[in-house]
């Protein structure tokens, strides 16, 4: 179990908002879940895992949190959600979609199922985009929101991930482009947070590594590692008003990986 700091009710940073976040019941969802409550939003955690979910919201304000089943790539599982969070709560302020999955771990495209390639799609981009629609369903008429979706690093460069994961990931660095221009008319700012890799379960067994491995290896910042709740903090700046005029924007959370060729620097690396 992820734990958040304290916050003082004079820093409170979403006071009075209304967060809804998918695969808000585990890893860097789970983190933004708490982290939000903390800053006094009340959080609707969205995801397939209900026993999890139920736990997260029991471990906070139950008159503040709550949690609904959703399977990303069902529409009405999202519609429902949406409409949940609005019964419930009377508006929806902030979207994080942030609902996603590394598929296999196949980096030979000969070895590739077009199932398992369409499953990451549906998971990672309809996902995000099925999110984008509902959400901005309630949000043009109140002309006020903030749409999050959790991209990657592997969403700016090549060579990170699967051939599924990356192409998603590219996908929905374009669709939040797009909605951020579509929507801004409406006071509607849509972002994007790209962590590099967070030692969630998930990421530790696709990449076969443990904590060390994933940060120490590949990793360009030394002496701290990337944890949920580094993305969590990256979140809550977007959903906050402290981004007010920030959209369209791609938050990366790399710790300058992708600023950086490995195989090809000058700069001495036996530090």
């Amino acid at each position: 179990m992820t734990t958040v700091p304290l916050v003082s009710a004079s820093l409170r940073r979403l006071e009075g908002k209304v967060a809804l976040i998918t695969g808000g019941a585990s890893g860097i969802g789970e983190a933004t879940a708490r982290l939000f409550s903390k800053h006094g939003a009340q959080v609707v955690i969205a995801d397939i895992q209900d026993e999890m979910g139920h736990s997260i919201c029991k471990d906070l304000n139950k008159s503040t949190a709550s949690y609904v089943h959703c399977d990303t790539t069902k529409e009405k599982d999202i519609e429902n959600a949406v409409n949940t969070t609005v019964s419930k709560y009377g508006k929806l302020d902030i979207m994080f979609n942030n609902a996603g999955i590394v598929g296999v771990n196949k980096t030979n495209i000969l070895e590739n199922k077009l199932s398992e390639f369409e499953e990451v799609i549906k998971v990672n981009l309809i996902g995000v985009f099925l999110g984008t629609k509902h959400a901005s369903r309630v949000m043009i008429p109140a002309r006020r929101g903030s749409i999050i979706n959790t991209a990657s690093v592997c969403g700016s460069i090549g060579g990170g991930a699967s051939h599924a994961c990356t192409s998603s990931k590219h996908a929905v660095l374009g669709l939040m482009k797009n909605t951020a221009v579509e929507l801004g008319p409406y006071g509607i700012r849509v972002n994007c947070v790209s962590p590099y890799v967070v030692a969630t379960p998930l990421a530790k067994k696709f990449f076969k590594l443990d904590d060390e491995g994933i940060q120490g290896v590949y990793s360009n910042l030394k002496g701290v590692n990337l944890v949920p709740e580094d993305v969590a903090e990256a979140a809550l700046y977007l959903g906050s008003d402290e981004s007010k005029y920030v959209s369209g924007h791609n938050l990366v959370v790399d710790g300058g990986f992708t600023v950086g060729n490995s195989g090809f620097c000058i700069f001495e690396q036996s530090v």
